[in-house]
């Protein structure tokens, strides 16, 4: 299928690693001129590597702090001198850390908003302007299955990826007549460097081996397994694409069958 985003301009943030690369890897398959950001100098300079490696494509890298508004209008503004616009927008960013409501404090609360919340605001912000006066725009924010069905052991990110829903639903009412979409991602357990984090933490805290934390997390889901970063990335860059451009305000798990409510 032609996705109809052949030389779209993409950002992409937090694509050094994880479902931020995978992403990114999908839509420079799909001949998109894709920049991604991260913090990590390093990390972000083998991402560029590896997914030019594997494509045709020339990667942009831009190290980036997504809590940093500065950084991020520096970001934006840049692609959009170069290009005169920007098509899609992927906000993404790391989860905050594991733990229980006694393990944390009100500032930590603070830090998580800042990281996931704050940050898809504030780039949405930066960006929507463009797409709306190009009359175009795709805009898919990642967050987490956590929004439908909270994690036992991520109280951080059952809270701050939540508002990310809100604003998401909001912003897509509002910017529709425009011919753009805002959508959310909700990636249940896939085969990422943040899932296998929290597994050796698993084993740390005594309860069990590495291995039993997958077996246990498979049994959850009714595929019986955990998904991969291919799969979930490959709806992504359909939500991107010019066929789903009657598909906005969704939030839309990729979790093998995790969630076990309706909506």
């Amino acid at each position: 299928m032609d996705l109809g985003i052949t030389d779209k301009i993409a950002f992409v943030t937090a694509a050094s690693k994880g479902l931020g690369k995978a992403v990114a890897l999908q839509l420079a398959k799909e001949s998109v001129n894709v920049f991604i950001c991260a913090r990590n100098e390093d990390d972000l300079i083998k991402a560029k590597a590896d997914i030019e490696y594997h494509t045709d494509a020339e990667i942009e890298a831009l190290q980036v702090d997504v809590t940093n508004k500065e950084q991020v209008h520096a970001a934006v503004n840049g692609i959009v001198k170069r290009f005169g616009r920007l098509d899609i927008l992927v906000c993404n960013a790391g989860g905050p850390p594991a733990g229980l409501f006694e393990d944390f404090t009100p500032d930590d609360y603070r830090e998580a908003v800042e990281l996931n919340l704050l940050s898809t605001i504030n780039l949405c912000y930066e960006v929507i302007p463009y797409m709306k006066k190009n009359e175009w725009g795709r805009i898919i924010n990642i967050t987490s299955v956590s929004v439908k069905q909270p994690l036992d052991n991520l109280i951080l990110s059952n809270t701050s990826r939540t508002g990310v829903i809100g604003f998401t639903k909001s912003i897509s009412n509002q910017v529709a007549k425009y011919g753009i979409t805002v959508n959310a991602v909700c990636p249940g357990y896939t085969k990422t460097e943040r899932v296998e984090k929290l597994a050796r933490l698993f084993e740390e805290n005594g309860k069990g081996s590495m291995a039993e934390f997958y077996k246990n997390i498979e049994s959850t889901i009714p595929m019986g397994r955990i998904g991969t970063p291919e799969e979930f990335a490959s709806a992504v860059v359909y939500l991107a694409s010019q066929q789903a451009g009657y598909i906005t305000g969704v939030a839309l798990q990729i979790d093998g069958g995790f969630v076990k409510g309706l909506f």
